[in-house]
């Protein structure tokens, strides 16, 4: 059975329009992850873009990807990544183990980074894997205009904090029964289950999330940096 690769890349982003196809380092943003797939084909079988729009479909194309057309009742601004993901599985004609979820707003992964994740997800068996990083800030909720410490006392050193980990969207492997189960009446498809395994990755890269121009320029930054100086 098959490892597929998939990236969902709708059209209509309202903070940041075209997003997706948005250049970064003079390629479009979802190339990023396409190409990072293509470099991990020992692990990957087949790589999917699944999209409602014309000019990433275009691009998939170019870069030798398969696209699956999303219908726009699946495209809206509300649907969970979850829906794409299914919609790929049910609209292709062979059996799938595992699925693995590059976002294309999440450009800039360690080249390291799914490699050392499969092996984990493969030896221990889990279902599904997601990865995280560290947060080493003092955070708090504001109310009735006073501010209100979650994870420290007042006065407390940062270093001295109890580790809290944020969901950094660099990667997800789902076996394909937990996003497409058996019993599809319970309408109840998952990626990251109440099992799922927290591959932690405190790399810079873990802080790029684009959805906006000041993310995209710091990807830029970043890009410049840690990539071009280092290939």
């Amino acid at each position: 059975m098959k490892t597929i690769a998939v990236i969902p890349a709708r059209g209509g982003s309202k903070r940041l329009p075209n997003k997706n196809i948005l250049l970064l380092g003079g390629i479009p943003l979802i190339a990023h992850s396409i190409l990072y797939a293509q470099k991990n084909s020992a692990i990957i079988d087949e790589i999917y873009v699944s999209t409602n729009d014309e000019v990433v479909k275009k691009i998939a194309l170019y870069y030798g990807v398969k696209v699956i057309d999303r219908p726009e009742s699946l495209s809206g601004d509300f649907e969970p990544t979850v829906t794409a993901l299914k919609h790929v599985l049910e609209s292709i004609d062979y059996e799938v183990e595992n699925v693995v979820l590059l976002q294309p707003t999440n450009p800039l992964r360690p080249d390291y980074l799914l490699k050392e994740a499969f092996e984990i997800f493969q030896k221990q068996n889990y279902d599904s894997l997601f990865t995280v990083s560290r947060n080493h800030q003092k955070l708090g909720k504001i109310k009735n205009n006073q501010f209100i410490p979650l994870n420290y006392e007042m006065g407390q050193r940062s270093q001295d904090l109890e580790p809290l980990y944020f969901e950094n969207g660099l990667l997800y492997i789902s076996k394909a029964k937990l996003i497409l189960p058996l019993d599809c009446a319970r309408g109840d498809s998952e990626i990251i289950s109440k099992s799922a395994f927290p591959f932690e990755v405190n790399h810079i890269f873990a802080n790029v999330d684009i959805d906006s121009q000041d993310d995209l320029d710091y990807a830029e930054y970043l890009f410049n940096k840690f990539i071009i100086h280092n290939s």
